[in-house]
C-alpha cells in the first residue's frame, strides 16, 4: 500500500516498510518480466530463509527481470488492507500481487498452505488456476513441499522440484518467449511442462480405486510420466548474495547466514532433505571467507552462521572455523553453527565453537534407545551423545537440548523410557561443572514424509500421541527435566498434508473460508475450525495417516527426486533388521541411483589452506585507551518513523560499522557497543531531533562521522549535524530537559481548541490516561509539561518527558487510533 500512515495503527508496521538496504527497486520502464518472491508466512519468517534470497539476487542480477518481495500479512494489517479494500502489495514497489507476471511460493511447511491461499484473496488472484484468465500471473511453487504438491494442485499453476537457481531463469525466460511468440496461457502451461524440474499439475489426470487409493496418474499429451529434479551440480560456481537485505526489525535469523554445503547423506531413514538434497557438494572454504567477509562489510551484521544440513560434517569445518574466529574475534563477530551431529564433534571442533557467544547447545539423538536408532540410521551411541555433553558443561555451556521424536517406526514402551534415561544421563554428566547443568528435552511428533524409505510408515493419530506425550511429561518431570512437545492436533495435520492428494483441495478451501491461517502458530491454531472443515468435506484424516502398502501408487509418484524407489524400499526393509547403511560421502557408494560421477556426484571440499580476508576494524584493539565522544542530530522521517526505538539502535549500530568508524564497546563476554540514545520516540512520530552519542577510541572529526554515517543509513535516517563533545558529558537521555513536539492540526479541531489550550495551562493537575499492554493506566498530563501554543497552523508542545500522544488525546478529544495517524513531528530539544 503506498499510503503508509495506517501502519501506526499496527503491530509491528516494520514488517511492512521496505526501503531496507540491500533491498532491489527497478525502474518500471526497463523491466520486461516481474518476479514476486511469495513467502507464506511473516516478514521475520521469511526474511531468514536463505534460499529466497538467493533467487531474489539471482534474479534482480538479470537486466530484464524485477524481483520483489511479498510475505503473508499478520491479521492486523490483513483486516486494515480489507476495510480500505487494498490489495496485497510487494515491499518494493508496492505493486499489487495480481499485477505481477509471475507469483511464486517457497513452501519450507505443509502449515502455511492456507497463508498461500489467503494471499491469493488478499493480492486479487483466482485461487483455483482453472478460474484465471490471460491477464492472471503465474502461480508457482517450490520448497521442499512442492515434493509433493498434489494438496495444492487445484491452486497452483506449476512447480519448480528441486535446486531454483537455474530452474527460475529457465522459467522467465520461457515466459518471455512466449509472450513473443504470442501463446495462450494453456500453451504456455505447455512450454514450462517441457523445462526439467517444473511439474504442471493440470496436465496429469489422477483417477482413484474404490477403496480410495490412487489408480492412476496419467500425463497429457507432451507431459513427462516422471518429473524429474532439477539439480545445481557444482555450488562452488552457484551465485550466492554477498550483500544481504539488512531488515529494520529483528528477524528470527538476524545475520549473515551462509550455505557453505548443500545435501546430507548420513542416510537416516526419516529425514525428507536428507534425500531430496543430496548429494552432499560443498563450498570451499576461500568462498564462504569471501562470501562472509563482503557481507559483513555491506551489511554491518555482527554475528555470522554456517548453514548446511549438518555443518558440523562440511569436509574442512575445523580449518574453516579457526580461520574465520581469528579473522573476526577481535571485530565482535560471532561465528555459529546451527546444525551439528554427535559425531561431528572434535574436542578441537567444540573448543572453537566455545569461544563464541554461548547460549543453547543442541544435540538431536532423536531416538531413546539405541535399537531404535539402529532402525533410523542415525548412528550415535549413547555413550558418544553423553561424553559430548560432558565436554560442552566442562566448556562452559550451561544449558543442553535435546531432540527427540515419538511415534517412529517399531517403537516401544522401552524406546520411550530410553528418552529419559539418556535425558538423564545427559543432566547428570554435568554435575560438578562450574555452574551447573540443564537440559531441555523437546519431542516432536514423527511424520512420514514423502521421499524417504519412511514414506509408507503409518503416523501417530492424535489420541495416542497425546498418551506418550503425557507419559514422557510425567516422566522427565519426576527426573527434573524440562519438557516441551508439538501440539497433537498440528501433527496430525501436517502429516496429512504431507501425503495427500488432490482430493485435499476442497478442504483447504473449506479451511480458508472458516478463518484458518497461521495454522503453524500455536496462537492462531484454531483445530475446531479444521474439524468443521473435515466433516464438511467428508475427509476422515486418519486415512491419510494409515500406513501405506508398498506397491500402492503414492500421491507424488511421478516426481522423482533422483533416488530410485527401489532404494527406499531396501533402506525400509534394513530398517527393521537394525541395519547401518554407512555415509556415502565418503566413496562407499549403495547405489541410490542419484550420481551420474561426472556432473553430478558428491563434492567435497579440500582442506587446503586459505585466506580468510581482513575483518574490518570494528573494535578497539586491546591496547587502546583512547576514548572520544561525538554527539549526533538524525533526522527520522517518511518510512523510517514506523521503525521502532529498539530498531533504530540497530539501524544506527549497524550503520556505524558499516562505516568503519572506530567505535568503543563494553568489556565481558558480551560487550555491547558505547552508543547512547534519547528516550524512545512514539512510533509513527517523526523527528528532527534525534541526540545520539557515539563513543569511539579513535578521534574523528565531527564532519567525517557526519559523511561516513550519511553514506550508509538507509532511506529517511539523516544526520543533520555532529559536534566533538567531552567524553564525560552526561547520556543524551540524561542531559535533555524538554522536548519540543509539533502536531500539524488537522481538520476539524475542536473550535475552542485555544481556550482548552489556556484551561490546559492553568490548570495544577490534568488526570488523563494512558494504555500500555492494553492496560488503561490514569496519569496526570499537566506536570510534564513547560509549554503550549498554537501558531502557523501547529500545536506545539513542550515537555519535559513521556510522550506528547496522550496529551494530543486528551486536547483533541480523539480514540487512540486517531491520534497515531496525526501528523506529528519532533522539532526540537533544550540540553543541559
Amino acid at each position: 500500500m503506498a499510503d503508509r500512515d495506517y501502519l501506526s495503527d499496527i503491530q509491528k508496521p516494520s514488517r511492512y516498510l521496505g526501503g531496507e538496504l540491500g533491498s532491489v527497486q527497478k525502474p518500471a520502464n526497463q523491466v520486461d518480466l516481474t518476479f514476486a518472491l511469495a513467502f507464506p508466512d511473516v516478514y521475520e519468517v521469511g526474511m531468514s530463509h536463505v534460499g529466497s534470497s538467493i533467487l531474489y539476487h539471482q534474479l534482480n542480477l538479470q537486466e530484464r527481470i524485477a524481483a520483489e518481495r511479498v510475505y503473508a500479512p499478520w491479521s492486523d494489517f490483513e483486516q486494515l488492507l480489507r476495510d480500505r479494500q487494498e490489495p496485497l502489495c510487494s515491499l518494493e514497489s508496492t505493486r499489487a500481487l495480481a499485477d505481477f507476471d509471475i507469483v511464486g511460493f517457497t513452501l519450507q511447511y505443509e502449515l502455511s498452505y492456507t497463508n498461500l491461499l489467503n494471499m491469493l484473496d488478499l493480492g486479487g488472484i483466482p485461487r483455483r488456476a482453472a478460474e484465471r484468465d490471460e491477464t492472471a500471473p503465474l502461480i508457482v511453487a517450490g520448497g521442499p513441499c512442492a515434493f509433493n504438491p498434489e494438496p495444492l494442485a487445484d491452486f497452483i499453476d506449476c512447480a519448480v522440484i528441486g535446486d531454483g537457481e537455474e530452474a527460475v531463469l529457465d522459467l522467465c525466460h520461457a515466459v518471455l518467449a512466449s509472450r513473443v511468440a504470442g501463446e495462450t496461457r494453456q500453451e504456455l502451461l505447455n512450454r514450462l511442462a517441457r523445462i526439467e524440474g517444473v511439474y504442471v499439475p493440470s496436465l496429469y489426470r489422477v483417477e482413484y480405486r474404490d477403496d480410495g487409493s490412487i489408480d492412476t496418474i496419467a500425463p497429457k499429451a507432451g507431459a513427462p510420466s516422471r518429473v524429474k529434479r532439477r539439480f545445481v551440480t557444482d555450488l562452488e560456481r552457484a551465485p550466492f548474495p554477498g550483500n544481504p537485505i539488512v531488515p529494520f526489525m529483528n528477524t528470527v535469523h538476524n545475520r549473515v547466514s551462509v550455505e557453505i554445503a548443500r545435501g546430507c547423506t548420513r542416510g537416516c531413514r526419516f529425514c525428507q532433505a536428507g534425500y531430496i538434497y543430496r548429494p552432499v557438494r560443498e563450498r570451499s572454504p576461500q568462498r564462504v571467507a569471501d562470501i562472509i567477509n563482503e557481507s559483513l562489510r555491506r551489511s554491518g551484521f555482527d554475528e555470522t552462521s554456517l548453514l548446511s544440513l549438518s555443518t558440523g560434517d562440511y569436509s574442512a569445518i575445523e580449518p574453516l572455523l579457526t580461520g574465520l574466529m581469528e579473522c573476526h574475534a577481535d571485530s565482535k563477530v560471532a561465528v555459529s553453527l546451527p546444525s551439528l551431529r554427535v559425531g561431528s564433534l572434535t574436542p578441537e571442533l567444540m573448543e572453537q565453537i566455545r569461544k563464541v557467544r554461548k547460549t543453547g547447545f543442541t544435540l538431536a539423538p532423536e531416538a531413546g534407545s539405541e535399537r531404535l536408532r539402529d532402525v533410523i540410521n542415525k548412528g550415535i551411541k549413547a555413550e558418544e551423545l553423553v561424553a559430548a555433553a560432558r565436554t560442552a558443561f566442562e566448556l562452559g555451556w550451561r544449558v543442553i537440548k535435546l531432540y527427540f521424536m515419538l511415534g517412529l517406526p517399531t517403537e516401544t514402551d522401552e524406546d520411550l523410557a530410553g528418552i529419559v534415561d539418556l535425558a538423564a544421563a545427559v543432566r547428570k554428566s554435568g554435575q560438578g561443572t562450574k555452574g551447573g547443568a540443564d537440559v531441555n528435552v523437546s519431542v516432536s511428533t514423527f511424520v512420514p514424509k514423502p521421499h524417504t524409505p519412511f514414506q509408507w510408515e503409518r503416523q501417530l493419530g492424535i489420541d495416542e500421541t497425546r498418551e506418550r506425550q503425557q507419559w514422557l511429561q510425567q516422566e522427565l518431570k519426576r527426573n527434573k527435566l524440562r519438557f516441551k512437545y508439538h501440539d497433537a492436533e498440528m501433527s496430525m495435520l501436517e502429516g496429512v498434508f504431507a501425503r495427500g492428494d488432490r482430493r485435499l483441495g476442497p478442504l483447504l478451501e473449506a479451511a480458508v473460508d472458516a478463518g484458518c491461517q497461521f495454522d503453524g502458530w500455536s496462537e492462531k491454531f484454531e483445530f475446531a475450525r479444521w474439524q468443521d472443515a473435515f466433516a464438511t468435506c467428508g475427509i476422515d484424516p486418519e486415512w491419510y495417516l494409515r500406513e501405506r502398502r508398498e506397491d500402492e501408487i503414492l500421491p507424488w509418484s511421478h516426481i522423482d527426486p533422483g533416488v530410485a524407489p527401489s532404494f527406499f524400499l531396501e533402506e525400509r526393509a534394513r530398517s527393521r533388521s537394525g541395519g547401518y547403511t554407512a555415509d556415502c560421502r565418503n566413496g562407499d557408494c549403495h547405489a541410490c541411483g542419484l550420481c551420474d560421477f561426472e556432473a553430478l556426484r558428491v563434492r567435497l571440499a579440500e582442506r587446503a589452506e586459505f585466506d580468510p580476508g581482513e575483518a574490518p576494524a570494528w573494535a578497539p584493539p586491546t591496547d587502546s585507551e583512547g576514548r572520544f565522544k561525538v554527539r549526533l542530530r538524525l533526522c527520522k522521517e517518511g518510512r523510517a518513523r514506523f521503525v521502532a526505538h529498539l530498531e533504530f539502535m540497530a539501524v544506527l549500530h549497524r550503520a556505524v560499522r558499516r562505516a568503519g568508524l572506530p567505535l568503543r564497546y563494553s568489556g565481558g563476554f558480551h560487550p555491547t557497543p558505547k552508543l547512547s540514545f534519547p528516550d524512545a520516540l512514539p512510533t509513527g512520530v517523526a523527528s528532527d531531533a534525534e541526540i545520539i552519542d557515539l563513543e569511539l577510541y579513535e578521534q574523528r572529526s565531527a564532519q567525517q562521522v557526519v559523511e561516513a554515517l550519511n553514506a550508509e543509513l538507509p532511506e529517511g535516517f539523516r544526520v543533520l549535524e555532529a559536534a566533538n563533545v567531552d567524553w564525560h558529558c552526561a547520556s543524551p537521555s540524561a542531559s535533555i530537559v524538554e522536548t519540543v513536539y509539533r502536531l500539524e492540526l488537522p481538520a476539524g479541531v475542536p473550535g475552542d481548541l485555544g481556550a482548552r489550550c489556556d484551561r490546559f495551562l492553568a490548570a495544577d493537575e490534568v488526570i488523563g490516561e494512558k494504555f500500555k499492554k492494553g492496560r488503561r493506566i490514569e496519569i496526570d498530563l499537566r506536570r510534564d509539561l513547560t509549554d503550549l501554543q498554537m501558531r502557523e497552523g501547529g500545536l506545539y508542545l513542550t515537555l519535559k518527558k513521556g510522550s506528547p500522544l496522550p496529551l494530543i488525546r486528551y486536547l483533541l478529544e480523539l480514540d487512540p487510533d486517531a491520534v497515531r495517524r496525526l501528523v506529528i513531528r519532533k522539532v526540537g530539544v533544550r540540553m543541559t
